[in-house]
């Protein structure tokens, strides 16, 4: 039988923040090792979990980024759950392989629906025919749900993203995760754990407050780490990207439509939305790195020089340069453009705010085309906000429809981003982290493309 292996997905934490106030962590990494890991671009969530599972770049795995345009049905998606989305073998369909016994549980890992694996969780709201909105989550077993919030209550999904994001979140993943470890014993199981990234983007990396973010997201670290040391279990704990200081939003979009490229639909009930469909050219936003997609194949020259003169933008790469990074696949844009090292893309495309569409003020992850980290801030234009927020959820208790409008457009406060590839010789900063409790596969470096097989090897080298 191979070792059990808890495989640990804390969000943005970094060589450098292992320390005084990582107590869990940092035992661990002197048990075993610990190193900064190689990333992926562009560094953000779906795309680094799909190469941490499956050993494998963009190019391969198809997930170019947390959402995309689906060119045949001209829409752009975010943040889809069909674990169908991606391709190639994962973890845990080789060691299934190997091993007809093998077992898995997938917890609050993206593409988490429909995975190989036998027990899984993952939030996912129910949308009633009258528009409300009722936190949920899916499993499997479905059963798996109910006996989870029968003990730890419902997820708190208000709790995973929006300005009221905070531990309890991750609280409930490392809670509900020590319990199907204890009670099922797989043979891998994977937890995300998402806390940090609420402060860094918040504050950034720089700021002192985001020392007890840290404390708070390694306890929670550790009742994972004891519960597998209860069952045998081996850990690595890895994370996706590193979050830098940002300062500065590009409204890509924006410059795009003022010379032409973006075309908007004024709706009739007086705001605008994005009709990709209709637009020559238009941006998919995500962090630090968006995809371009053009549809005439005569303007890709005159958008990539219009882009290389816009402040806050770095790097232009088209198909053929994409190449080397190994995101040339068809989801990819005609141009992937990533941001200067202070920068960060919005995905707004409108030129007044009074014309913003009516989801731009909301927490609407699935409907707005792009990435929106003001999400996590209430606008702070808004008198007495708490008031308002009450009054909004008391409509939703009592079954009515209700408009939770309390994000702001001013994009200026967000004080994190990743997306970008660390810069040379600042990977304890900039880089995700590796850490193993075993020796065994130690390394120097370790790219994320090799952390399926080390992953692999902690568990079956040695075995008869």
């Amino acid at each position: 039988m191979p070792r059990p292996l808890l495989l640990l997905n804390v969000v943005g934490l970094t060589h450098e923040m292992l320390g005084a106030q990582t107590p869990h962590l940092k035992r661990l990494a002197e048990e075993g090792f610990a190193r900064p890991m190689g990333t992926v671009l562009p560094a953000v969530t779906c795309s680094a979990q799909a190469t941490l599972l499956t050993g494998t770049l963009p190019r391969e795995h198809g997930v170019v980024a947390n959402g995309w345009y689906f060119r045949d049905l001209a829409e752009v998606l975010f943040w889809r759950q069909s674990n169908r989305l991606v391709r190639g073998d994962r973890i845990y369909d080789e060691g299934l392989r190997r091993d007809a016994a093998y077992t898995t549980a997938k917890m609050f890992w993206w593409y988490n629906m429909y995975a190989n694996v036998n027990w899984s969780m993952t939030p996912r709201p129910s949308y009633p025919a009258d528009g409300r909105k009722v936190f949920d989550s899916y499993s499997q077993p479905f059963g798996l749900r109910d006996e989870l919030q029968a003990k730890l209550g419902v997820f708190p999904l208000h709790r995973f993203w929006g300005p009221g994001a905070d531990i309890r979140s991750s609280r409930w993943i490392a809670e509900a995760s020590v319990e199907v470890m204890r009670r099922h014993q797989p043979s891998l199981t994977l937890v995300y754990l998402p806390h940090l990234d609420y402060g860094l983007q918040r504050l950034g990396p720089n700021d002192p407050r985001i020392a007890e973010d840290i404390r708070l997201v390694d306890t929670e670290a550790g009742k994972c780490i004891d519960a597998a040391r209860e069952i045998g279990a081996e850990v690595i704990v890895v994370s996706e990207y590193a979050i830098t200081p940002v300062s500065r939003p590009v409204h890509i979009n924006r410059v795009l439509r003022r010379h032409g490229y973006v075309q908007a639909r004024r709706e009739p009930l007086g705001w605008e939305t994005l009709d990709c469909g209709a637009s020559r050219a238009f941006a998919v936003a995500d962090h630090q790195v968006a995809h371009v997609y053009i549809q005439r194949p005569d303007d890709i020259k005159a958008i990539k020089l219009l882009l290389k003169k816009t402040d806050g933008v770095d790097l232009i790469l088209d198909r053929s340069e994409q190449r080397q990074f190994g995101l040339d696949h068809e989801r990819s844009g005609e141009l992937v453009v990533i941001a200067a090292p202070d920068s960060w893309f919005t995905y707004y495309f409108w030129e007044d705010d009074a014309l913003a569409p009516d989801y731009a003020r909301t927490i609407d992850i699935h409907r707005k085309p792009g990435y929106d980290p003001m999400e996590l801030f209430v606008d702070p234009k808004l008198s007495l906000p708490q008031v308002r927020i009450a009054r909004r959820l008391a409509q939703k208790f009592l079954g009515f429809r209700y408009y939770m409008d309390i994000i702001g457009l001013d994009a200026s406060p967000v004080r994190g981003s990743h997306g970008r590839l660390p810069t040379p010789g600042q990977e304890a900063r900039e880089a995700p982290i590796f850490i193993s409790s075993n020796r065994s596969i130690e390394t120097d470096e370790i790219p994320m493309t090799g952390v399926k097989e080390l992953a692999l090897r902690l568990q079956f080298d040695g075995l008869a």
